[in-house]
């Protein structure tokens, strides 16, 4: 979402206003861009896996699944991340607005849980899933960032 509004900013009001833009960010908040452009890295990495899986097991496009347990494994671990991907960027991006370095940690912790998600995932057995949920502790700070953000806008304390 804030990538729109950039986009938008910069086409309407040309790039000197989106050097204001960026000037009004706070301190810090390149950590929470890098730590949203890392997370690209994270989901192209799972659509690696699924597309190795794909030729190992031979699961023909479009089929998104197939009889074998660990090509399914492998691809509900890419298609779980990408389902909360939307909420992850909005709480990264939201709560970085005030909170940055916490919201960039806690968005790295919650893509190292992601890694471990799908590496238990993957293996075919997917009770090991649960080897990355400690990277909702991630998620959940940045859910209190974003609350922070929202109320210190509607000043509410």
């Amino acid at each position: 979402m804030l990538y729109i509004l950039l986009i938008l900013g910069a086409l309407h009001i040309g790039m000197g206003g989106l050097s204001k833009i960026m000037e009004d960010l706070p301190e810090g908040y390149g950590y929470v861009i890098l730590t949203g452009v890392g997370s690209t890295f994270v989901n192209m990495w799972m659509g690696m896996n699924v597309a190795k899986a794909r030729k190992q097991y031979e699961v023909a496009y479009p089929n998104m699944y197939s009889d074998n347990k660990v090509f399914n494994c492998i691809q509900r671990a890419h298609q779980n991340t990408l389902e909360g991907y939307p909420t992850f960027l909005m709480l990264l991006f939201v709560g970085g607005l005030q909170y940055p370095l916490t919201s960039a940690g806690a968005g790295t912790i919650y893509q190292l849980g992601r890694i471990a998600f799908a590496k238990g995932y993957s293996t075919g057995e997917p009770e090991k899933r649960r080897w990355g949920t400690f990277g909702y502790i991630g998620l959940l700070t940045m859910l209190g960032c974003s609350v922070g953000v929202a109320v210190r806008q509607l000043k509410l304390i």
